[in-house]
């Protein structure tokens, strides 16, 4: 017994190390964002730039990665799962340093086309690990690495807010941060586990429809990413438009922000075991709306600023359980995780550019209003990301073994 005990530890000491590993990851993604946002005005005045060219700018990250998330997986295939993150995420850190270069809006959103790109195909690798080591562990882990990747976005965009009250320029602070975080990167993707596919196993499609299982799950991803979207892009350029802020406190309510959602994805695994999925997400449809109506009502930045904050708490946790619930809704949960990526991607290809258009004819104001009816959408499909009963759990053929994947550690 104790020998069986010494072997099944030292089978799960990789599986933890490797949690520990895409977790570092998961951050080194979330600072490449949280950089690149605050220093959105900055880029916008370099160029001079209206609202609405802004916004169909800020649409082709959103392009660039749904037209090329659907090839991550055959790149995984073909080399294998670490050396496909740690080459896709060193190409989205790296390619951090080319927005701030770009001398005109043509060159900008063929920039921003590439950072999506890159920026898609390693977020779908790093979930696919992620989802790979919870199964391992038989644990929620989900949340908590996407809280991961909020709290990099934090630390990012604290460093971007310093840089942009330091009136640094973007260029500079971006190669730096580029740099920094390809190196990371790199470290911590050596950790990952090395999946391989069985030599037999064909490879994935280049492009597929997402089951029909995927849609009600995506669309409630779809209004969470929309707030987030919205937040991240357009948070520091409301305060400085409407609500008259220095570039500091602009950048500082993108921290705020940021700051929120990454508190409540760490614990967000705890307080959804507590509570369950529906009840937790329900709570949070209802903090972000009044976030929202806090934010097109405040008379000041403070108000502002905490408006953008209970938005990133309420919001917080959707994504993790609705690809932990894409794992559990058919018998292809990959290619339901993908179809969710997709659809939350096309929520971030719409939201930058419906706010800049709506802006453009109406107000900031306007666009956020819309921002706060979709938090409501949360409230209304709760239900779909509900986990399956004890009694279901208690089945074993209602859960796949694990173990039973084809992909392999070498």
């Amino acid at each position: 017994m104790g020998r069986l005990k010494e072997s099944g530890a030292s089978e799960m000491r990789p599986v933890r190390r490797a949690r520990i590993a895409v977790a570092a990851v998961f951050a080194v993604h979330g600072a490449v964002t949280g950089n690149f946002a605050t220093r959105i005005p900055w880029i916008q005045e370099r160029l001079d730039l209206s609202a609405g060219q802004l916004g169909l700018a800020l649409a082709f990250p959103a392009i660039g990665a749904s037209v090329a998330m659907p090839l991550a997986g055959r790149i995984s295939h073909r080399f294998g799962a670490r050396a496909a993150l740690r080459g896709l995420l060193a190409l989205w850190t790296a390619w951090l340093v080319m927005p701030p270069l770009a001398p005109g809006l043509v060159w900008l959103c063929g920039a921003l086309f590439v950072f999506g790109a890159t920026a898609g195909t390693s977020d779908v690798a790093m979930n696919a690990l992620g989802v790979e080591v919870e199964n391992r562990l038989g644990r929620s882990i989900m949340s908590g690495l996407h809280g991961m990747w909020s709290a990099g976005a934090l630390i990012g965009s604290a460093a971007g807010t310093i840089a942009a009250h330091a009136e640094a320029d973007a260029r500079l602070h971006l190669a730096i941060a580029a740099g920094v975080l390809t190196v990371l990167g790199a470290v911590a993707c050596h950790w990952v586990l090395d999946l391989r596919s069985a030599p037999e196993e064909h490879p994935p499609p280049r492009f597929a429809l997402p089951p029909r299982s995927a849609l009600i799950i995506g669309a409630v991803g779809f209004c969470a990413v929309f707030a987030e979207g919205a937040s991240l892009d357009w948070s520091a350029v409301y305060l400085r438009d409407v609500m008259d802020s220095s570039p500091g406190i602009a950048a500082a309510c993108t921290t705020a922000f940021s700051c929120m959602m990454a508190g409540a994805r760490l614990i967000g695994d705890a307080v959804v075991g507590r509570f369950g999925p529906v009840r937790t997400v329900r709570t949070g449809g209802l903090l972000a709306t009044a976030g929202g109506i806090l934010v097109v009502t405040a008379p000041g930045a403070a108000l502002a600023i905490a408006g953008f904050g209970l938005i990133g708490l309420g919001i917080a946790v959707v994504v993790p359980l609705a690809f932990a619930a894409a794992g559990r809704s058919g018998p292809a949960p990959s290619q339901a995780i993908a179809g969710v990526a997709t659809i939350t991607y096309t929520s971030g290809l719409i939201a930058p550019a419906a706010m800049g258009s709506i802006a453009d004819l109406t107000s900031l104001t306007i666009s956020f209003c819309l921002v706060t009816t979709l938090t409501l959408g949360l409230v209304a499909g709760a239900g779909v990301l509900r986990t399956p009963t004890e009694t279901d759990a208690a089945d074993p053929a209602s859960h796949p073994d694990p173990s039973a994947s084809r992909a392999t550690l070498p």
